[in-house]
């Protein structure tokens, strides 16, 4: 379970700071986060450390939760129903109905974004999703992050060979693949998308308006 949770405390994170609208303005002249959102993000992931996890969501759970825990409380839920190994993820995820789907691939893809850009979510095992996240973005209402990752994706096709070349399973090859990487102009987009597309206010409202979907019978 050490991927999920690590994915888990990423998009948490990514999360916290959307919410909190960390833009240039919350920031000091030498680019750190301003006490008070230090303070607000150290307060939050404490609570997010003694979290309840539900392995059973049910209609009052998600009624009784606020907007800016639901994207969470839905994710750990999803996580639940994963094997162990994660070895049969894809498979697992493609048997869920279309909004749970919509909003486990949208976390991946935001906490590989957020954390080392596309290039690292087509690396990882994320990447396994990439062709149905345009769908799911639109599902949910981000038509623009859909846009954009249509665009990522067509270029991770078409650039293949060249965004691979390095990623020989070592850590330095990894990083050298970001060298002139077509797809790290996409990751600028993607961060300046959220001033233009609330995307988890977009998936908080979808999950309220499609609760049966999530509610475990």
């Amino acid at each position: 379970m050490l991927r999920v949770k690590i994915l888990s405390v990423i998009g948490f994170i990514s999360t916290i700071l959307n919410l909190f609208g960390c833009s240039g303005q919350e920031k000091k002249d030498d680019g750190k986060l301003s006490k008070e959102i230090q303070d607000q993000l150290a307060n939050s992931i404490e609570t997010f450390k003694n979290r309840p996890i539900h392995k059973k969501l049910t209609s009052q759970i998600i009624d009784n939760t606020p907007d800016q825990e639901l994207l969470q409380v839905v994710f750990d839920n999803l996580s639940e129903k994963q094997p162990t190994d994660y070895k049969k993820e894809y498979e697992t995820v493609m048997r869920w109905n279309k909004s749970r789907q919509a909003i486990y691939m949208i976390w991946l893809l935001e906490s590989e974004v957020n954390n080392g850009g596309y290039n690292q979510f087509y690396f990882n095992s994320s990447g396994q999703f990439s062709k149905h996240l345009p769908e799911a973005l639109n599902f949910v209402g981000a038509n623009k992050f859909a846009n954009l990752t249509k665009q990522a994706n067509d270029i991770f096709l078409k650039e293949n060979s060249k965004i691979t070349q390095h990623q020989d399973g070592t850590l330095d090859g990894f990083s050298k693949s970001y060298d002139d990487n077509p797809l790290n102009e996409f990751d600028q987009q993607f961060y300046k998308l959220y001033k233009t597309e609330n995307l988890q206010q977009l998936q908080v409202n979808f999950i309220r308006k499609n609760k049966t979907e999530f509610v475990d019978e």
